[in-house]
């Protein structure tokens, strides 16, 4: 890898105007001997304490996720990215990502209290505590000695965080916060040591977190556990608050900061959360593979059979595509944290920074990879058929888990809303140039089009042609809806979830090919034949959906001329020079996982 590609690194949401070298991407091929050596522990201990045990998580048994979680803290997978001064391992972005995505793949009910815990229950104080809170707290969250939660969420404040209204009084000593309100779905409530807690002081516009202690005596009271669809052994209860006394120094940051702490939370808990749900589609994909090898129907494995290898395909196919682009913002987000250390930030800033960097990339994993796993837990229970419904088997609760992927972080259709509306607040500060490019495909649109098809000589170079094309769709169809609507975008919600699809299917496929481009410099064409089979099968996908969006964007807003002009244009930059053959691409991937008998590609 050269030197200059190795230093490559675009802004949050350039991926949209810019091309990425593919040299310059991180990839699970590239872990460090280290990184393979953790991924190997987290996977034993995943196997042996979690997976072993999987229907102990189906009968809400509350004290065996606290004992698991307990297990975890003494291989210290609870302290991975607590700095070492605070009791933890200190490890980089992509380490932290990797643990997340081998812990979680057993059982929903251990990956939501575990995500919990690091995530969001540790990570305020580690990013906006004050030195003494942070060594006070910490290191008892980093050992595992105290578990932590997350008081956000309340009756009448879900979505609309800020509008909570469990208030803050200073009492008249000045020296404790009296807190009183309610908050549900708590994670982790019924056995943790310690709330993060949000709340209004006074009319504030914000809401102001606290860190506090869990002590019944202290006016807190818990509700009963919830009765939820799925992750049954993850404790969830409601929160109440009743003048809960609270020392002035436990606020977190600064009074009203609660509202940007949250919202900068999520965005690292929706990249977590993506990586969350990767190797539950490795599970979901081996097991499938193991039943379809071995169920015997009109004597013959059912595995030979088309219908089932294309389930088979597309659930590899979503699994590969995933870990790419995961992997690939991680690593990006680790080197803006590097890079602003470099320039002398603390590392609370340099991560705090790092993430909202790419807030985009981590709203569009959110939404893809969760969708992903639910479709691969769906295709997981059609392909066990009547033992697919069956409590018996894995796969009804690995499709009940997964749905609350698609809920929390903020929903699937929030973050939809976000990606475009953050992307173009990054082009009004200059961060990204999206009227340079809109223009010129405007200008290119005007033009008269040429009919040249070119010789694609080189590996992939048909793919990333075609992938420009869709780029050009993206910024054809968000150029002219600003351009029509201007600030009132944001009020066309379904207009703006069309466009956000478009962008996400283009983050997701390219990321896979440029993984798949560098791993064939490395390796060969032949090592990387079902990866290439997969960028193709999956560009063709993501192409036809973006002609539908496309066309649904286009009909909500251009009418007459400037809605003609802007199909062809759609039709321009979303035909194929030469179309692969889609069902042949299904076919070749589902041979060679079934014949392997498991997912494994990145080895």
């Amino acid at each position: 890898m050269n030197q200059e590609a190795n230093e490559f690194i675009l802004r949050g949401g350039q991926f949209i105007v810019q091309e990425t070298p593919a040299e310059s991407v991180f990839t699970l091929e590239d872990l460090s001997e280290e990184q393979k050596m953790m991924r190997e522990s987290t996977q034993e201990f995943v196997d042996r304490e979690l997976w072993a045990h999987w229907q102990r998580f189906e009968k809400k048994d509350y004290q065996f996720t606290e004992e698991a979680m307990k297990k975890a803290a003494e291989l210290g997978l609870l302290g991975i990215a607590v700095p070492e001064q605070y009791g933890g391992m200190g490890m980089g972005f992509v380490s932290t990502m990797l643990v997340c995505d081998y812990i979680s793949g057993a059982t929903g009910s251990f990956s939501t209290a575990f995500g919990a815990h690091t995530g969001i229950g540790t990570m305020p104080i580690t990013l906006y505590g004050t030195e003494e809170q942070k060594m006070k707290y910490v290191p008892k969250l980093a050992s595992g000695e105290w578990f932590g939660a997350y008081c956000l969420t309340e009756p009448t404040a879900g979505s609309d965080a800020n509008s909570g209204k469990t208030k803050a009084v200073l009492n008249p000593e000045g020296t404790h916060y009296l807190i009183s309100g309610q908050k549900m779905w708590i994670s982790n409530a019924g056995f943790c040591q310690l709330f993060i807690v949000f709340a209004r002081i006074e009319d504030d516009a914000n809401i102001t977190g606290f860190i506090v202690e869990n002590d019944a005596s202290n006016g807190i009271t818990l509700g009963e556990e919830e009765h939820k669809m799925g992750i049954h052994s993850s404790s969830t209860r409601q929160v109440f608050f009743n003048e809960t006394k609270v020392p002035v120094e436990n606020m977190l940051a600064e009074r009203g900061m609660g509202f940007k702490i949250a919202m900068n939370a999520l965005n690292v808990g929706r990249i977590k959360l993506a990586a969350a749900c990767l190797d539950a589609q490795r599970r979901l994909v081996n097991e499938s593979v193991h039943y379809a090898n071995n169920r015997i129907q009109f004597k013959t494995p059912i595995a030979s059979f088309g219908a089932i290898q294309a389930k088979i395909a597309q659930m590899a196919t979503n699994a590969y595509v995933g870990e790419s682009a995961c992997y690939r913002a991680a690593k990006d987000i680790e080197k803006r944290m590097e890079q602003r250390i470099a320039q002398g930030n603390t590392h609370q800033e340099a991560e705090l920074k790092g993430v909202e960097e790419y807030a985009i990339e981590c709203s569009i994993l959110k939404v893809a990879v969760s969708e992903d796993v639910q479709q691969t837990a769906d295709e997981g229970v059609q392909i066990f058929g009547g033992m697919g419904f069956s409590a018996d088997a894995p796969m009804e609760s690995a499709y009940r888990d997964a749905r609350i992927s698609r809920i929390y972080e903020g929903t699937n259709e929030i973050n939809r809303m976000l990606i475009v509306g953050m992307l173009l607040k990054k082009a009004m500060k200059g961060h990204v140039d999206l009227l340079g490019p809109a223009t010129a495909v405007e200008a290119e649109l005007m033009g008269i089009p040429s009919f040249d098809i070119p010789e694609y000589k080189e590996l992939l170079s048909l793919e990333k042609a075609h992938l420009a094309r869709l780029k050009k769709a993206f910024l054809m169809v968000a150029g002219k809806a600003v351009e029509t609507y201007g600030m009132d975008l944001e009020k066309h919600q379904e207009l703006l979830m069309a466009a956000a699809d478009i962008l996400i299917e283009i983050y997701m496929v390219e990321s896979a090919l440029l993984r798949t481009e560098k791993n064939v410099k490395r390796f060969g064409a032949e090592a990387q034949k079902i990866q290439i089979a997969m960028c193709q099968w999956q560009l063709y996908q993501a192409t036809e959906l973006i002609q539908s969006k496309g066309k649904e964007a286009i009909l909500s807003f251009a009418e007459g001329d400037m809605q003609r002009i802007l199909l062809m244009g759609l039709k321009r930059f979303t035909k194929y020079d030469t179309y692969p053959n889609p069902i042949a691409l299904s076919q070749e991937i589902a041979k060679n996982i079934l014949e392997k008998g498991k997912y494994t590609l990145d080895s």
